[in-house]
């Protein structure tokens, strides 16, 4: 049976009231401005008051919501342990780092997100607002993966998948120095230094025999940006229509990168 709307208000209700420790009313209040927005999918003040589940008047719902907007500062890491308490599935996670950039008038809004991947659905579980345009640098990636590692510990992640913007030196010799399983895509003209032969060699010369629709993990270990790891590739089609190369450098577990890197998508 599938459960009532009512249901899971009094559930989601119940949840964040044990996890916030804030005051019942504030928790309901907070409850009412969640199921607004799934409703009417704005954050506009006069449409969230509309599609409240309360018996007040719109105007007075939206005096409700500037108050609370105006009042209190929301606690990022206690909406980050709620979303992971609501998550559908348990830890241990796979998560997708990944930076979006949004304009308001002439304003840049830079967030660098940290997601839990579920069967081809990313949940936001937490963010860093970037002070610049632009790329983020290893140390926002390390205070943001640190972040959930201290909020969840890591024993809750199984695997970081990031594309193209998320290499570098530093970058990945914290990910190998602390043992974190990852699948990042990689440009296929990065050079790599193969240890049996010393030879450098750009990473698409690997897999240039690599058939269309193929796929393949390169067995040997190489040095990238000067850190070892595994290099796997796929070859397609790009939004063109033409033949694109995805190379995935990986810690561990090559044989799933393709895979596993897809769910980013």
């Amino acid at each position: 049976m599938i459960p009532r709307v009512e249901d899971k208000s009094s559930e989601f209700i119940s949840i964040f009231h044990e996890q916030s420790g804030w005051n019942l009313a504030r928790v309901k209040f907070f409850v009412l401005i969640i199921s607004a927005l799934c409703k009417v999918q704005t954050v506009g003040f006069e449409k969230l008051a509309t599609a409240f589940d309360s018996h007040a008047s719109t105007s007075s719902s939206i005096r409700r919501i500037q108050r609370f907007m105006a009042s209190y500062m929301l606690d990022t890491d206690l909406i980050a342990k709620l979303i992971f308490r609501l998550l559908p599935h348990k830890p241990p996670f796979r998560l997708a780092m990944d930076r979006t950039n949004w304009k308001f008038g002439q304003q840049n809004i830079n967030v660098l997100v940290l997601a839990v991947v579920y069967h081809g659905v990313a949940f936001p579980l937490m963010f860093s607002m970037l002070p610049k345009f632009g790329n983020s640098n290893t140390a926002e990636r390390i205070a943001l993966l640190e972040r959930f590692i201290r909020l969840f510990g890591i024993q809750a992640l199984d695997c970081l998948t990031a594309d193209r913007e998320f290499v570098g030196e530093k970058w990945m010799k914290y990910l190998n120095g602390n043992n974190i399983r990852y699948h990042i895509r990689i440009r296929e003209n990065f050079w790599v230094l193969q240890p049996h032969n010393g030879k450098l060699v750009k990473a698409s010369w690997l897999f240039a025999d690599l058939p269309f629709n193929g796929c393949r993990v390169n067995c040997r270990i190489l040095y990238l940006n000067n850190q070892l790891c595994y290099l796997s590739a796929s070859k397609g089609k790009n939004k063109e229509g033409k033949p694109e190369l995805q190379v995935i450098a990986s810690f561990s577990k090559p044989e799933e990168a393709l895979e596993v890197y897809k769910e980013r998508w």
